[in-house]
């Protein structure tokens, strides 16, 4: 899972795998595989770089 914020201020945890889509417009969106759409404080290459590191980290165990 990889730690995100959301515009409230509340983080929460995501799972990567179901991200579909992660845009700038100007707040970062992430679409999820079933279309949800969630808005976070983070920017989309924050976000993109957290699910690289979770990815990484999968297949270094």
């Amino acid at each position: 899972m990889i730690l995100v914020t959301a515009l409230n201020g509340r983080a929460f945890y995501l799972n990567p795998v179901l991200i579909y889509r992660i845009e700038e417009m100007p707040d970062t969106l992430i679409t999820l595989t079933d279309g949800k759409t969630l808005v976070v404080t983070e920017s989309a290459e924050e976000v993109a770089q957290k699910v690289i590191d979770y990815h990484q980290g999968l297949h270094r165990h």
